[in-house]
C-alpha cells in the first residue's frame, strides 16, 4: 500500500516538471490579477459625490488584525459630507498589519468600503503604509462634486439607501481602483491618489 502512495506522489512531481514554465517580467509587465483579487481598499462615493462611509466603524471592529482606524464625526447642514448623521471625519488603513482577509468588507451596512485589483503596496518606510481617507477615497467621475454639499439625489438619506441593492447607481469605485491604469501607464510607483 505504502509503494501505491508513493507512485501517486511522484506521479504529482513527474507530471509538473513537464509543463511548460511561465516566466513574467514583472515590474515591466504587470500581471492581472483575478477580478475578485483582495487589493487595496477603496471608500466609495455616492453619484452625486457624497462619501458612503457613515463613520460607524464596524469595519474597524471586524478587522482581526486591528488595522483600522475611524473617527466618526457629525454632518451638519452646512457640513455634509455623507448623507445622514455621521461620516468618517478619521479613516486609516495599516497595510503593515492588514491581512486582507475582507472581513471589513462584509461588516460595512453601506457597501462604501470594497477592495480593489491593486497589489502593488510596498513603501520604503512603515509611517507610507498608513493610507490615510484622502489616498482610500475613491476619485470624483465626471458629474460628482467635492463634498461638503447639500444632498442632491433626496431629500432624506432614506433616497440614497432604500432600493440601492436594485438600483445601486454610478458610485465610484465599485471593485477596482480606477487610478491603477493610469499608476502603470506613466510608471509611478504611487498607487494611491488624493483627491482632487
Amino acid at each position: 500500500m505504502s509503494a501505491i502512495g508513493a507512485f501517486k506522489g511522484f506521479g504529482v512531481t513527474f507530471a509538473h516538471m513537464f509543463r511548460k514554465t511561465v516566466t513574467t517580467a514583472y515590474p515591466f509587465e504587470t500581471p492581472v490579477a483575478a477580478p475578485r483579487y483582495h487589493g487595496r481598499h477603496i471608500l466609495n462615493r455616492h453619484p452625486d459625490g457624497l462619501e458612503k462611509c457613515i463613520g460607524c466603524e464596524l469595519c474597524a471592529w471586524a478587522c482581526p488584525a486591528d488595522a483600522i482606524y475611524v473617527e466618526g464625526g457629525d454632518n451638519t447642514e452646512d457640513q455634509r459630507y455623507s448623507p445622514g448623521e455621521r461620516y468618517a471625519s478619521v479613516y486609516q488603513i495599516n497595510y503593515a498589519r492588514c491581512i486582507f482577509c475582507g472581513l471589513c468588507i462584509e461588516a460595512c451596512p453601506t457597501r462604501s468600503l470594497t477592495m480593489s485589483n491593486e497589489y502593488e503596496l510596498a513603501r520604503d518606510s512603515r509611517q507610507d503604509l498608513i493610507f490615510t481617507k484622502e489616498q482610500l477615497l475613491a476619485p470624483l467621475l465626471p458629474g460628482m462634486d467635492q463634498p461638503p454639499h447639500a444632498m442632491y439625489l433626496g431629500d432624506t438619506e432614506k433616497d440614497y439607501y432604500v432600493g440601492a441593492l436594485t438600483n445601486p447607481g454610478t458610485s465610484a469605485g465599485a471593485e477596482r481602483a480606477p487610478w491603477s491604469e493610469q499608476h502603470t501607464a506613466d510608471g509611478s510607483g504611487q498607487a494611491g491618489g488624493t483627491v482632487s
